[in-house]
């Protein structure tokens, strides 16, 4: 259950069931930077970082910790859709102007400046990619499954490993991949989507989605880190999303790539 409480004299308690909680050994069992399944790949180049949240406290500038964006360049407290698919993008697919961010990685209090984003739109565990839905318009959603990688391909852990030289640091983020239907955001951000398991969705949420994984590559190699994030310790690692792709893109290349069965977008 999640409480959350109204501000005044008079506590107010709302209790969210959360179905769908991700599989265990979920993010492990997730393959290398294309996997084993049909995909879209698009990698999108960190564009910029500020104190504000549009999912979360919208219209507030400035409210939240330090975030790291991808994607769309306008991202900001007062983005709206609207504002969303108007807008530039750092993606190497320039019809891909969705918002995508994280905390702010720090080392020793400073910031680190990541270098990519590279995203993976692809079916969750023994889903059936004929049955993939795509997301609908202005959709938005947090994820708190997170792990840790040297490369795009290594093995996940819940702390950052010391990656050798050759290798950088990677953040793998992976969001819920079953929607219940009817609304685009919810409460907590996360109760209106839930995670697959055995390839169904929760009959809450029965409508299947593109499993996205977002991995972050950041210029960090060797020992001698005092790594944290802006929301906290490294414990407190999550991401955020909101489709604003040009929506007949988004429909035409998961179509063509989950159905063909092939891996669509692959970046150098």
């Amino acid at each position: 259950m999640i409480s959350a409480c109204a501000d005044g004299s008079d506590e107010q308690v709302i209790e969210v069931e959360v179905p769908g909680a991700a599989p265990p050994g979920l993010i492990e069992s997730l393959g290398g930077p294309q996997g084993r399944v049909p995909q879209l790949v698009v990698e999108c180049f960190f564009s910029h970082s500020s104190f504000d949240d549009p999912i979360v406290y919208p219209g507030d500038p400035g409210a939240s910790h330090l975030h790291h964006f991808f994607g769309n360049h306008s991202t900001d407290a007062n983005s709206t859709y609207e504002s969303l698919i108007a807008a530039d993008t750092t993606c190497n697919d320039q019809q891909d102007t969705a918002a995508y961010w994280t905390p702010a990685l720090l080392d020793d209090g400073r910031e680190v400046e990541p270098t990519k984003a590279v995203i993976y739109y692809r079916p969750g565990l023994d889903v059936d990619p004929a049955a993939i839905e795509v997301y609908p318009p202005g959709m938005a959603m947090i994820s708190r499954l997170t792990a840790w990688t040297c490369g795009s391909a290594g093995t996940r852990e819940q702390e950052p490993p010391e990656c050798p030289s050759n290798r950088s640091l990677h953040l793998v983020v992976v969001f819920p991949d079953c929607w219940n239907g009817k609304d685009l955001d919810s409460i907590d951000h996360t109760v209106h989507v839930a995670y697959s398991g055995g390839g169904t969705c929760p009959d809450s949420h029965p409508r299947l989605l593109p499993q996205l994984t977002l991995t972050i590559e950041y210029p960090i190699s060797g020992s001698g880190h005092d790594l944290s994030l802006s929301s906290g310790d490294l414990s407190t690692a999550h991401a955020d999303f909101i489709n604003s792709w040009n929506q007949e893109k988004l429909e035409a290349d998961l179509g063509l790539c989950l159905a063909r069965n092939v891996v669509c977008g692959v970046s150098r």
